[in-house]
């Protein structure tokens, strides 16, 4: 009887939470042009300056897939920093959940497709389970990523510490951009 309670009231709080990501998509529709153009100069600005600080130095680091960690960090900036801490930590958890359940799979029933379509749903449970349902899309997509993209001369193990590395690196650079942004922005209220 509790738990469906406590069901009940989750599912209505998903909603609430859904109708309120709509509300504020309507709110910022609503922005004259000059704001959006302003808005969206800032976003554009840090998500390249964090992609191109993640990517060049992937070499330097050993890399060898830098563009994961470019893709990373533009993938979390946001415009505000509260917002670019969480997308991190989803880009982080779900990358270390895909890759340990990807590999994991591996090594239990080899890599072919039926373990791939193993590792995804998994990958995808195991981020609801933990209670970071959303990082779940993130831990499909390094399933994925450890299962079907092929990575010659490199063991599933390696390719997964390569993932977790990589996006380890384009989301702390990204949490670094976006919090000097608001340092610096005069009309930051931080």
């Amino acid at each position: 009887m509790e738990a469906g309670r406590a069901d009940k009231g989750a599912g209505r709080e998903s909603r609430r939470i859904r109708r309120l990501r709509g509300y504020l998509a309507a709110l910022r529709k609503r922005l004259p042009v000059g704001q959006r153009l302003r808005d969206g100069v800032e976003h554009a600005l840090m998500s390249t300056a964090a992609a191109l600080a993640a990517y060049l130095p992937t070499q330097a680091l050993g890399l060898r897939e830098g563009f994961w960690a470019a893709i990373t960090a533009i993938a979390v900036v946001q415009t505000e920093f509260g917002a670019t801490r969480t997308t991190a930590r989803d880009q982080f958890v779900g990358a270390a959940i895909g890759g340990v359940i990807g590999v994991a799979v591996v090594l239990t029933t080899g890599q072919h497709i039926a373990s791939y379509a193993i590792a995804a749903g998994l990958s995808v449970l195991a981020a609801w389970l933990l209670n970071v349902a959303t990082a779940a899309r993130l831990a499909g997509i390094t399933a994925t990523i450890i299962l079907l993209v092929p990575h010659p001369g490199t063991s599933a193990q390696q390719m997964m510490l390569s993932r977790v590395f990589e996006v380890g690196w384009g989301v702390s650079v990204a949490i670094a951009i976006v919090w000097l942004a608001e340092r610096l922005d005069p009309h930051s209220s931080a």
